[in-house]
């Protein structure tokens, strides 16, 4: 398995991994990778074997320490240093979840995000998925303001050692 930074040529399987990992009304539009693959490709990162992407991991840095909703609209590019580093998706192939790989891009996001000065990661997700991110060293925020999709998403929040 390979760990790499998105190319524009990974954008169908992306796509196709989104809709696998995100209802339709949660799911980033085909439009909105493309933007993200040309804007943050820094820190969108797949994770391949043998020529397919089974996983990945995407999102911009931003100047406060949780997600909004704007983020899905409009992304913007990152700051060389600082500001907290947003993951807006994260989603395993089925077949190759419970591998690890979820929290192998966890950690390269991570080690990526130090290397650049970023005060903590933070994140949002559903109540059955906060015991995972709290094995990854995130903790729990409380219940987040995001109105995304009509879902109740909590604010994960990993601080990182400058």
């Amino acid at each position: 398995m390979q760990v790499r930074n998105v190319q524009i040529e990974d954008l169908e399987q992306l796509y196709f991994l989104e809709n696998t990992g995100f209802t339709p009304d949660e799911a980033a539009t085909k439009n909105a990778f493309l933007h993200r693959i040309h804007t943050i490709s820094d820190t969108f990162i797949v994770a391949e074997e043998n020529g397919m992407i089974i996983g990945y991991i995407n999102g911009p840095v931003i100047s406060e320490p949780f997600i909004t909703d704007d983020l899905f609209k409009q992304t913007l590019p990152n700051p060389p240093k600082g500001g907290h580093q947003c993951i807006l998706g994260i989603v395993v192939h089925p077949n190759y979840q419970n591998l690890g790989i979820a929290s192998l891009l966890l950690a390269e996001m991570e080690k990526r995000s130090k290397l650049h000065q970023r005060l903590s990661i933070t994140l949002t997700c559903k109540k059955e998925l906060i015991s995972f991110y709290e094995k990854n060293g995130y903790t729990n925020q409380g219940v987040a303001s995001s109105q995304h999709a009509g879902v109740v998403w909590y604010n994960m929040n990993k601080g990182l050692e400058v």
